[in-house]
């Protein structure tokens, strides 16, 4: 199959680039590279330095004649979104619809987006969170993420375009960016490995849940498998975006106390964190429902997390920056 993979040169895209091209895929990279790195580029995959709000982002589906697009090009920053909602909405809505159009211009078989369990729930009284857990997004982020599902859903009703949505939980490993904005086991590592105290914004008890890059790889391929059965169907009557929604993570939540616990324990680090105010807007506790993944994806995490933390740990150790 051929897919285009929106976001290919950044921390998660690129990895989802590997894993398609390792699945005998043919794969196009775009990306504009304003956090992706052209070093993360698989030189197997064609690729075209561009924005995805580009009017010229047609000459790609033109040339590519795609079966599928895998869209991880976002704005993810949640204080961007706070400061510029303008760009956030720009970036992840108008792009999403420049791309939406030229699936429904070129025919495309299905379109995977990469949403957030984070975000798109707000703070949430129950826990594990299932996919129909009411939505209450808390930054011009999230709802730009929230938005992007409905206008999906929209364009399956209407134009027949089959997709589906993963919701992730933090996703961590190789390659994410430890100087970034997001990233709080690449941020926390490396600054322990060269020494330095890292700080905890809060009390250190918030939950999250994260999952290890190389099982949301898993959860692409399943997703587009899925697509191809035909698996997914639409009604004239409008379909609920949590139909079409399956929420990626590992179902537990830990605590930034304890990841930093275990990152000490990692890297034989002697000191204790700083702890500073805590953040506004900070959701303090959440972790994700994962069964409906489980029983219709065929998909299930399998790096532990404190086996994650050693790989992301080995990686971050050898780069130029450390």
């Amino acid at each position: 199959m051929r897919i285009l993979v929106t976001g290919g040169a950044g921390f998660l895209g690129s990895h989802i680039v590997d894993g398609l091209l390792a699945e005998g895929h043919e794969v196009t990279v775009v990306d504009n590279l304003s956090t992706g790195k052209r070093e993360n580029l698989n030189t197997k995959a064609e690729f075209y330095e561009m924005d995805i709000c580009n009017s010229d982002l047609e000459r790609v589906f033109q040339e590519g004649k795609f079966d599928y697009v895998d869209h991880h090009a976002a704005q993810i920053d949640v204080r961007h979104s706070v400061a510029d909602p303008v760009f956030d909405a720009r970036v992840n809505i108008l792009g999403l619809l420049n791309l939406l159009e030229n699936c429904r211009k070129y025919s495309l078989k299905g379109f995977v987006i990469a949403s957030s369990g984070g975000v798109v729930y707000g703070e949430p009284q129950k826990l594990p969170v299932p996919e129909k857990y009411p939505k209450g997004p808390q930054s011009p982020y999230g709802v730009s993420k929230l938005a992007s599902e409905f206008y999906l859903n929209y364009y399956a009703q209407v134009m027949g375009l089959p997709y589906i949505t993963l919701r992730y939980g933090n996703v961590f490993g190789p390659r994410q960016d430890p100087l970034g904005e997001a990233g709080v086991i690449a941020i926390f590592g490396l600054k322990m490995l060269k020494g330095e105290i890292p700080t905890i914004f809060g009390n250190g008890e918030q939950l999250r849940d994260y999952v290890y890059v190389g099982d949301v790889v898993q959860a692409n391929l399943r997703a587009i498998e899925h697509l191809q059965k035909g698996s997914s169907c639409y009604s004239a009557g409008g379909c609920a975006i949590n139909n079409f929604a399956y929420n990626i993570g590992t179902g537990k939540g830990t605590s930034v106390n304890e990841l930093f616990a275990l990152l000490k324990n990692t890297i034989c680090f002697k000191g204790d964190p700083l702890y500073g105010p805590e953040r506004t807007g900070e959701l303090k506790r959440i972790y994700l429902d994962i069964s409906k993944a489980r029983e219709e994806l065929g998909w299930q995490p399998e790096m532990g997390l404190y086996e994650g933390l050693q790989l992301t740990v080995n990686y971050l150790a050898k780069q130029e920056i450390f």
